[in-house]
């Protein structure tokens, strides 16, 4: 899946009228067995009273369904991810966005930190990180250590990179991967390309230091 396409995904995750609420349990009708039904539509009832995004939860359910995936086992998975979007909202506090959410409990479920979840935010405290943390995402999936994908990231957050430069990235890196390149060769090569154009590295402050703990992954997740 694309960089874009992850982003409308998550922006499927605004706040909403009980109408379409109910529209997003009215998909999953004749999907689940009936327990797994309504195991999800409790957890649906407990992410919106959290305040967080209901649309993920409910394709983690089709999925499941889409998989033939028994009851339990996608119990299990949306309850987990449930978790993730907490998490990624904890950790990108005061005020973050749906989008935010969504792209953080990505970024988690490919061994992200909280730290860096967080460290992401004090980078930038008053606007949109769901592009950052999808293409993080996105750069793990390639094959980049998540470690190395977090800090060129944060670096480059740092630097002012703007989010269209970081979704260029993203792409030019899978396409040199695509073409047979190593996926820390193919980000070198697209990193270098944007340091020709961005300001010079300064001092990395309370951010940077979080990001060098050596605290940046944790094991992939489902």
């Amino acid at each position: 899946m694309s960089v874009r396409a992850v982003f409308i995904l998550a922006m499927l995750g605004l706040p909403s009228s009980l109408p379409a609420q109910d529209a997003r349990a009215a998909r999953l009708d004749g999907k689940l067995d009936g327990e797994t039904h309504a195991v999800v539509l409790r957890t649906l009832d407990s992410a919106r009273t959290r305040g967080l995004p209901m649309e993920p939860l409910v394709d983690k359910a089709l999925e499941g369904a889409t998989k033939r995936a028994a009851g339990p086992r996608i119990q299990a998975a949306v309850s987990t991810l449930l978790g993730r979007l907490e998490a990624a909202r904890d950790a990108l506090a005061p005020n973050p966005t749906p989008r935010d959410i969504t792209a953080g409990a990505d970024a988690l479920a490919y061994g992200a930190t909280r730290e860096a979840l967080k460290a992401m935010r004090a980078i930038r405290p008053n606007e949109s990180v769901a592009v950052p943390l999808g293409v993080l995402t996105q750069l793990v999936a390639s094959g980049v250590p998540v470690g190395r994908a977090t800090r060129v990231v944060a670096d480059l957050l740092r630097r002012g990179a703007r989010d269209e430069q970081l979704i260029a990235l993203n792409d030019d890196v899978r396409s040199y991967v695509a073409a047979g390149a190593s996926p820390e060769v193919a980000l070198d090569v697209r990193t270098r390309g944007l340091n020709a154009v961005l300001p010079p590295p300064g001092a990395a402050g309370v951010a940077g230091d979080a990001l060098n703990t050596g605290a940046l992954s944790g094991p992939k997740k489902p």
